[in-house]
């Protein structure tokens, strides 16, 4: 890849982790359109790096609260106060619901990691999963009219929302898009289900990240800097957007964006 290569594709992994438009799938287009075979993990890895920055810096209060919320409750359990704490303390509900929710995926990833690897060979899957996605985002929020938030929500709620997420590592189902639709169909308020899709997707990406490390076998180069920055930036501020939206607004936007690239990309993928 050259540097303006990289940058493009950072900035499209950083916007599409977190907007519920499908990374998988955009990287996959984009390597198409760009011409580039394989970035290579090295790559990878520095993006995932990069995005994962992103979210904890967005995040950075949140994240230290319920790592010392999680150490806390675990001394609650020799305590004998342990549901007492769960139940009072919100970061310490928040701390296990990130935990209990990451599980699915991770069990999935480890079970079934060729076949989901096989996957990602062309642009039609991701593109018809990418409409599947649409779906999701326009009848969850027709559908939405709960007010749950993590003072009423628990780990059924994570449970069901992490085996979305397990779903989503198929190419062309959004992360965050399938998690907050997820949510939205249990009833959470559209603000909380974002949030918490997000903060699930911090052990998710060091999970993507860990996994892909042993397998490095280049260096870095300034183009790979370069698109690391991009995917830091880009991932800050789709993140800061969609907040913004799902406050404001709708998710709408997306789920159209969703059907016109995914129809768009079928049938170019027919014609070839």
């Amino acid at each position: 890849m050259d540097i303006l290569q990289a940058i493009i594709v950072g900035i499209v992994q950083g916007l599409t982790e977190f907007l519920p438009v499908s990374s998988s799938a955009h990287l996959i287009f984009a390597q198409e359109l760009l011409g580039i075979n394989q970035p290579g993990i090295a790559f990878d890895v520095l993006l995932h790096l990069g995005t994962l920055i992103a979210v904890i810096s967005y995040f950075f209060k949140d994240v230290i609260e319920m790592i010392k919320a999680f150490f806390l409750s675990i001394l609650d359990i020799f305590k004998g106060r342990f549901k007492k704490g769960f139940m009072e303390d919100n970061y310490k509900k928040l701390a296990w619901m990130v935990i209990i929710g990451t599980i699915p995926a991770g069990l999935v990833g480890v079970l079934f990691k060729h076949q989901i690897e096989g996957l990602f060979q062309g642009i039609a899957i991701p593109a018809f999963f990418l409409l599947i996605t649409g779906v999701l985002l326009y009848t969850s929020q027709r559908f939405n009219v709960g007010k749950r938030d993590v003072n009423n929500s628990g780990l059924l709620d994570a449970i069901i929302v992490g085996i979305s997420q397990a779903f989503a590592l198929i190419p062309g189902l959004s992360r965050s898009g399938t998690t907050i639709a997820t949510g939205l169909f249990r009833g959470l308020d559209k603000e909380f289900a974002a949030r918490f899709s997000f903060l699930l997707a911090i052990p998710a990406i060091v999970g993507a990240t860990v996994t892909q490390l042993s397998d490095i076998s280049t260096g870095f180069d300034i183009a790979y800097l370069l698109g690391f920055l991009a995917a830091i930036i880009s991932g800050y501020l789709a993140i800061s957007i969609l907040l913004k939206l799902i406050r404001e607004r709708s998710l709408d936007i997306f789920a159209f964006y969703c059907w016109i690239v995914g129809a768009a990309v079928l049938v170019y993928s027919f014609i070839l």
